[in-house]
């Protein structure tokens, strides 16, 4: 073997997964790469940068870069910015790719082909990746890959990303490239210098030549969507899925939930016995089994409102609803392309409004993020639930709907209808100019399960892990404050009214007592800055040091005795605006660049938060005589 070929074969080569939005590409990554990724964000900015590894059957090891969805390398947002830079070599720090792995969607090859064909002009090797073939197939799309690959001047393959052994075509292209010495891409003028136009003529050209279109036996997208899109069932049908949804939260977790409740309190009586009275006792027992358990109980309606989310994603039901949602939300200063940051708000504000960033215009992309922790996040559930539970009685309405779950539905809508008010007010404080929604809808497909089973899993070990790590350590740390110095010789209160944590409750609850909040509640509010579930978390174990044994699995009845009416109504609406936790302010400053917006945020969350407690408070206690 000479020198050159040495060195050819001793070198791994780097390719770049790129293509349009909804084209598959990152089920396709996954497809390559398996568990071999690692995840981080490019260099000052907090885009995230996958890069994984695998191995083709030739034996040729390969690193693969996922790149962010782009429509073009003349960048709009910042996820096409960073793409337009990684592949040309322009990102510091981030060598340009040896090979470009194109990924299109079969089924709108019109779309797809201008990046394909401004991707080319840069020089570098390339393989058009015709992925979901299966659907274009079905949908009577016909597509000449010997004539496309030779219209447009590169290998073509077929793949079809969701099923198992759906890129051997593409590995075996890629055993018989040759990576010879590094290819250094055009200028982004070779782009520039054509004109969009002669660009989109080209594309009809070559789609005249390879694609044509046969009867289609298997397309009922366009029959489902003549239904689900329509201007009067459409929103309807829409409603009724999110209602349905609510409702099952309640309606299917109680077993679950009961299930973990009793093994969490058998486990702290257990515990409780073994280790006798002492402090040891009081640290496990009251502070960790108590606060955890108290959080912990809450998985399953967090995993069913999950499946829900992603089944709808799967199915290809999220797209149309941005589309539904798109007029009303262009009245109040927002595209419809906001609807799926917003959506992603309601399992964490922080991915939320980072997904904002594939919002082209910067006006915005600021409203949406402004807004997006008024979604009520899947931390916020557990409060709901816990409170629901204690002070809305669990009974039929009209024999048709569970109260605890039209409740819920209702905080939900509250938080939707509050980010539209505060949209619409930031629309009218500055210059607007309503802009198109452009969005590709993809064909609706059955569900994967084992897409839906890892999803889920997924989620199940976000939550756990922060039960294990950041909820423990609060619930220790809470412990601690709530035990020490301990009560004063006739103490005619709890131990913990004279803690350190038991002296801040009493200091907040100045500012709080206007809204019903004691000063338990206000201790809990401080740990619920790291993350909103705490809140629940400290509430048990508050409880639990107040003397309160079965806090550790049946924190809500103890809520129903100490609390009114008044104050429970409070605390929920409180946490419909309440400002956010530490770590989404921090993800706010990164992504406008600013600090400003955080503080801005946090000021007007608590601004309505403890206005709209203050109203609720009063007024349930004007009707109730309290």
């Amino acid at each position: 073997m000479g020198v050159m070929e040495q060195q050819v074969a001793s070198r791994t080569p780097l390719v770049a997964l790129l293509g349009n939005p909804n084209c598959g590409k990152t089920a396709l990554f996954n497809r390559l790469t398996g568990s071999r990724q690692k995840v981080a964000n490019y260099a000052g900015v907090t885009i995230e940068r996958k890069e994984g590894s695998f191995t083709s059957p030739g034996g040729r090891p390969f690193r693969v870069l996922d790149l962010p969805g782009a429509y073009s390398l003349s960048a709009q947002t910042p996820d096409e910015a960073i793409t337009r830079d990684v592949v040309a070599g322009l990102r510091a720090g981030e060598a340009a790719p040896d090979a470009i792995l194109c990924v299109v969607n079969a089924t709108n090859l019109r779309l797809n082909l201008r990046l394909v064909l401004e991707l080319k002009r840069l020089g570098l090797p390339m393989v058009l990746v015709l992925n979901m073939v299966d659907v274009a197939k079905k949908r009577g799309i016909v597509i000449d890959t010997g004539k496309l690959s030779q219209e447009i001047g590169m290998p073509v393959v077929e793949t079809v990303a969701i099923q198992s052994g759906g890129e051997q075509a593409l590995l075996a292209t890629l055993d018989g490239m040759v990576f010879a010495d590094k290819v250094s891409p055009q200028p982004l003028s070779a782009i520039d210098a054509v004109p969009v136009e002669e660009t989109q003529r080209e594309v009809r050209r070559i789609l005249e030549l390879s694609v044509s279109t046969s009867a289609d036996t298997g397309n009922l997208t366009e029959k489902i969507d003549n239904v689900v899109l329509h201007p009067v069932a459409g929103p309807v049908i829409l409603a009724a899925l999110m209602f349905l949804i609510f409702q099952a939260v309640f309606s299917w977790a109680g077993t679950p939930m009961d299930l973990i409740e009793a093994g969490v309190g058998a486990l702290g009586e257990g515990v409780g016995k073994l280790l006798g009275e002492g402090m040891l006792h009081s640290l496990i027992v009251d502070g960790i089994i108590a606060g955890v358990g108290s959080v912990l109980v809450f998985l399953p309606q967090i995993l069913i409102l999950f499946f829900f989310i992603l089944l709808l994603e799967d199915v290809g039901y999220l797209p149309r609803a941005a589309f539904l949602l798109d007029r009303i939300m262009g009245s109040v200063g927002l595209s419809g392309r906001a609807f799926l940051p917003l959506l992603s708000s309601f399992a964490c504000a922080i991915p939320g409004i980072m997904a904002a960033r594939t919002i082209q215009n910067p006006r915005d992309r600021l409203v949406t993020i402004m807004i997006a922790p008024l979604m009520t996040c899947s931390a916020r559930l557990p409060v709901y639930a816990l409170l629901i539970a204690a002070f809305i009685p669990d009974r039929e309405v009209a024999g048709l709907m569970n109260l605890q779950g039209l409740v819920l539905f209702v905080l939900y809508m509250a938080g939707i209808l509050s980010a539209m008010a505060v949209a619409w007010y930031m629309k009218r404080r500055s210059d607007f100019k309503q802009h198109a929604l452009m969005m590709e809808l993809p064909a609706y497909h059955w569900p994967q399960p084992g897409a839906l089973a890892v999803g889920l899993w997924e989620r199940a070990k976000v939550f756990l892990k922060r039960v294990g790590t950041l909820i423990l350590a609060m619930m220790v740390l809470l412990w601690l404050l709530s035990s020490f110095p301990g009560a004063p010789e006739g103490a005619t209160q709890p131990p913990v009214y004279y803690s350190v944590a038991g002296m801040i409750g009493r200091g907040l609850e100045y500012i709080l007592a206007p809204i019903g909040f004691g000063w338990q509640m206000a201790i809990a509010l401080v740990p619920g800055m790291a993350a909103r579930e705490v809140a629940v978390g400290a509430l048990g174990t508050v409880y639990a040091l107040s003397g309160g044994d079965d806090a550790a699995n049946a924190l809500a009845p103890i809520l129903a005795q100490t609390w009114s009416l008044a104050t429970g109504l409070s605390v929920l609406t409180w946490y419909i605006y309440a400002p956010h936790c530490l770590p989404t302010l921090a993800t706010v400053a990164r992504e406008t660049g600013s600090r400003r917006y955080a503080w801005i945020m946090a000021g007007y969350m608590f601004g309505l938060a403890y206005a709209a407690s203050f109203i609720v408070y009063r007024t349930t206690l004007f009707f109730t005589g309290g």
